[in-house]
């Protein structure tokens, strides 16, 4: 009786055809604007940008045979790089260094494959993952009030529209986060919350007069995404390279804090529902292979630089569907919408205001798993060595994020503030791990300075 009153879906579960694709769209309208606005700040074609996403995250699925249900897309932290390169010598450069980041993921998948997770858990322990997570989340949270406020869209001209706008996003964060608690467990509908209040925030947005639908009008039928091929012959090629392929240092941990957070959660899941537990975390070296796949397939076909999406993981918590299944129905969407030019501008048409509230609610989500995930792993917060490590994260990845392009203003260019702070930690980590420990050392003395107080005694 109590398994059968337990809601969710696990990886290799396939929900009714309804379900499906109704979840799947979900997955879409999650990962949607920030990879639209990530081929925005960067130059790159939108609709090549959707369809290599959701190509990527097909592919990853069936190379991984539904295992790993995350979803692959366009990431924040390459922004700064790419924007230098493509500006200055155009996208298909920018799309060599794209594809040597695919190199380095996949090595590093291959390489921890070889070596075993042990050898990766001190290179990426709980307290740098964990921080990382919290780190993404959190610097985000600017961007998410952007959205709700205007910040980032209106101006002069449109000042006026500044408490309706934020109204809306009030509005739409409140119905998002009433679905999400109050229809838990109640069918279909309690695992649709962020349509929901996608759906919702869209009609008060409507009423509100704050929906442009001329660019729906303006929009083809059918329209070919403007596929690009890197430049390998360009002189400025391993410029691109060496500007671009760092980042991916950043992305292996965040990539790594993503699947153990999922894992995490399915896991409950399954233990929940009296199935064997999935235990998906042990396939972080598969997991880093397809993040690498997924650069490789934007880096050919010109999409943006990605990784596997926060924003997705934190749809999956709250819904309890980890269905590789409705994965793959989203990835096919976004294929879809790049080539169905009305399509694509009516999901487009998705008002700031609804995606700032949405996003209140889901990058806070993705720092909080961060939380979860050094709660589980019994992360001790006590230990100088982890306050240190946990620390000089948290303060570089958030506090260089509030700088503009989110870049540390050292340097020609400016520090990447996210794949700094990986950098920093990793390193630290390393270096505190090469000191003899104190506590250990204190604890093989301990009986010898106990002894001459017993005799006394």
């Amino acid at each position: 009786m109590t398994q059968a009153r337990v809601q969710g879906y696990l990886p290799q579960d396939r929900p009714p055809l309804p379900a499906l694709l109704s979840l799947g769209l979900q997955h879409v309208l999650t990962m949607f604007p920030a990879t639209v606005l990530v081929a925005i700040l960067t130059g790159f074609d939108v609709g090549v940008t959707l369809f290599a996403s959701g190509l990527a995250m097909v592919l990853a699925l069936l190379l991984s045979r539904g295992r790993i249900p995350l979803y692959y897309g366009s990431s924040f932290a390459y922004i700064v790089p790419v924007v230098a390169v493509a500006q200055r010598y155009g996208v298909p450069v920018a799309q060599v260094g794209i594809v040597a980041t695919a190199f380095v993921s996949i090595l590093a998948g291959l390489l921890i494959r070889r070596v075993g997770r042990a050898a990766l858990d001190r290179v990426l322990p709980p307290i740098v993952t964990g921080a990382m997570a919290i780190v993404i989340g959190i610097a985000l949270a600017k961007a998410a009030l952007d959205m709700a406020t205007g910040a980032c869209c209106l101006d002069d001209r449109l000042a006026a529209q500044g408490t309706t706008w934020f109204l809306v996003a009030v509005a739409t964060l409140l119905i998002t986060v009433c679905a999400s608690v109050f229809l838990q467990g109640r069918g279909l509908w309690g695992m649709l919350p962020v349509l929901i209040g996608a759906l919702s925030g869209y009609l008060i947005a409507l009423v509100a007069g704050l929906v442009d639908f001329s660019p729906v009008a303006q929009a083809a039928w059918f329209a070919v995404p403007r596929f690009t091929l890197p430049d390998f012959s360009h002189p400025a090629a391993w410029t691109a390279v060496l500007a671009i392929a760092p980042i991916a240092i950043a992305t292996i941990p965040e990539s790594t804090a993503h699947l153990y957070q999922i894992g995490l959660y399915v896991d409950r899941l399954a233990e929940e529902l009296g199935r064997p537990l999935p235990r998906i975390r042990r396939l972080i070296g598969l997991n880093l292979v397809l993040d690498g796949l997924g650069d490789l397939v934007n880096g050919l076909l010109g999409g943006c630089a990605g990784t596997n999406y926060g924003e997705n993981n934190s749809l999956m918590a709250i819904t309890r569907n980890y269905s590789a299944p409705v994965l793959v129905a989203a990835g096919m969407i976004a294929m879809a919408l790049g080539f169905v030019g009305k399509l694509a501008a009516l999901v487009g048409t998705l008002p700031t205001a609804v995606v700032g509230g949405l996003a209140i609610y889901l990058f806070g989500v993705i720092g909080l798993q961060g939380v979860a995930l050094m709660q589980a792993e019994r992360v001790d917060l006590f230990n100088p060595r982890q306050l240190a490590v946990g620390a000089t994260i948290l303060v570089i990845g958030i506090g260089g994020s509030a700088f503009p392009n989110g870049a540390i203003p050292v340097g020609a260019h400016g520090l990447p503030a996210i794949a700094t702070a990986a950098v920093a930690g990793i390193v630290l980590n390393l270096l505190l791990n090469l000191a003899p420990r104190r506590d250990a050392v204190q604890t093989e003395e301990a009986p010898a300075m106990d002894a001459p107080v017993e005799a006394v005694a």
